[in-house]
């Protein structure tokens, strides 16, 4: 939701930046939280690179899926896991 503010949100405009890269919600309010406290550049070294998701199998797609706990997966196309995914 563009232009709705979050007020546990530190760092919103890094928040939009990476929901609009692809990151789920969780992910990007993690990120941009983290980012405020200790700083971009901080944050920035320590992680890794998963990857971009239209990369991924079907498979590691709907164990993700799993694994975030997210319910009816099983029958989705990659789109739709994709989209289940980013949206979370």
């Amino acid at each position: 939701m563009p232009g709705k503010t979050n007020p546990s949100l530190k760092d919103p405009e890094l928040y939009e930046e990476l929901r609009k890269d692809g990151a789920s919600k969780e992910k990007a309010a993690r990120i941009s939280n983290a980012a405020a406290k200790e700083g971009r550049a901080t944050i920035g070294s320590r992680g890794g690179h998963s990857g971009d998701y239209d990369e991924w199998t079907v498979k590691a797609l709907r164990d993700r899926a799993k694994e975030l706990g997210l319910r009816n997966y099983s029958s989705k196309r990659k789109s739709e896991l994709i989209s289940m995914l980013r949206n979370h």
